[in-house]
C-alpha cells in the first residue's frame, strides 16, 4: 500500500509543479523536454546498479521502452494542443476518465474477480473524478471550435499508456528492473523531445529559456518516481490492478482538489465538494 500511496504523492507533486510554472511564466514544453532528461539521470543514477548482462535476453520489453517513451511526449503534446482547440477542462476530464480503459483492461486481460462493491467502486471513482475535474463554464471562443479526435486520441491514448504499462509489469519486463524501465522509457521520452526541440529552435517557434532546466529538473523527480511507484504498487500492493489504477487516479485527483484550495485558492463548488465525497467513498470501496 505504501507504494500506491507514494505514487499518489509524486503524481499530485506533479500537478503542482505545473501550477508553479504558470505562475513563475516558465515555458512548460522545454521543461517537459529537461524533465524527462532528469527522469532518466536520477532512474540510472540510483537503480543503475540493479542492470544485469541477461536483461537484453529475458522478457520482450524492448519495443514497449519506445512506445512508452513516444506516448510520454506525444501524449502531452496532444494535451497542449487540445487544451488550446477544445479547453482546459474537457481535456482535464477527458484524461482523468482514460482510467476506465486500464481497469477493464486488467478484468478482462488477466481475468480479475468482480464483485458488487468492486464495480460500485469503480463507477463512483468516475464519477468522483468527472465531478471534482468537470467545468461549467467554457470559454466562449472554444465553444463550437473545438476538435472532438483530439479528445478521442487524448482519451484512447491515455488509457492504452496505462494498459501498456501494466502489461511490461505483468508480462513483458522479464527480470529488468521496473525502475531501469521507468528510466529507459524517460530516455527515449528525451531523446524525442529533444529533436523535437530542436526543429521548433530552428523554425524560431521558441526561445531558449534558463528557468526551464531548473523547472525540468524540479518536475523531472516526481515524475519519475510517479510512474515508478506505479508499477511498483500494481506488483506488491495486494490490491487487484483494476482497483490500484481507479485508486491511483482517484487519490491523485482529490489530493490536487484539496491542495488546489489550501494553497492556490481554487473555488470549492457544490459539484467539486459532492465529487470528493463520492470519490472518497469509491476509495473506502475498493480498499476496504
Amino acid at each position: 500500500m505504501i507504494y500506491l500511496l507514494l505514487s499518489i504523492a509524486s503524481s499530485t507533486l506533479i500537478l503542482i509543479t505545473f501550477r508553479l510554472f504558470e505562475r513563475f511564466n516558465i515555458n512548460v514544453f522545454q521543461a517537459i523536454v529537461y524533465n524527462y532528461i532528469t527522469g532518466f539521470s536520477v532512474g540510472l543514477f540510483l537503480f543503475g546498479d540493479e542492470w544485469k548482462a541477461g536483461d537484453l535476453s529475458t522478457g520482450f520489453w524492448i519495443p514497449f521502452v519506445f512506445i512508452v517513451g513516444a506516448s510520454f511526449i506525444g501524449l502531452f503534446l496532444m494535451m497542449g494542443k487540445s487544451s488550446q482547440e477544445n479547453g482546459i477542462g474537457i481535456t482535464s476530464v477527458t484524461v482523468k476518465m482514460s482510467l476506465a480503459i486500464p481497469v477493464l483492461a486488467a478484468i478482462f486481460l488477466y481475468q480479475e474477480s468482480v464483485y458488487f462493491t468492486k464495480i460500485i467502486g469503480i463507477m463512483a471513482a468516475l464519477i468522483g473524478v468527472f465531478l471534482i475535474t468537470f467545468q461549467k463554464k467554457i470559454d466562449q471562443e472554444k465553444r463550437g471550435k473545438g476538435k472532438v479526435w483530439f479528445l478521442v486520441l487524448l482519451f484512447l491514448g491515455s488509457g492504452m499508456l496505462d494498459t501498456v504499462v501494466n502489461y511490461v509489469e505483468k508480462v513483458a519486463a522479464g527480470d529488468l528492473s521496473l525502475a531501469l524501465f521507468t528510466a529507459l522509457g524517460f530516455g527515449v521520452a528525451a531523446i524525442l523531445g529533444l529533436l523535437f526541440m530542436f526543429v521548433k529552435v530552428i523554425k524560431r517557434d521558441i526561445q531558449f529559456q534558463k528557468s526551464a532546466i531548473l523547472g525540468g529538473f524540479i518536475l523531472g523527480i516526481p515524475n519519475f518516481f510517479s510512474m515508478y511507484f506505479l508499477l511498483m504498487a500494481i506488483r506488491f500492493s495486494g490490491l487487484s490492478d483494476s482497483v490500484t489504477y481507479a485508486v491511483n487516479n482517484t487519490g491523485v485527483v482529490i489530493a490536487s482538489f484539496i491542495i488546489g484550495i489550501l494553497a492556490f485558492k481554487e473555488s470549492a463548488s457544490t459539484l467539486k465538494i459532492v465529487g470528493g465525497i463520492v470519490s472518497v467513498a469509491a476509495i473506502l470501496l475498493l480498499t476496504l
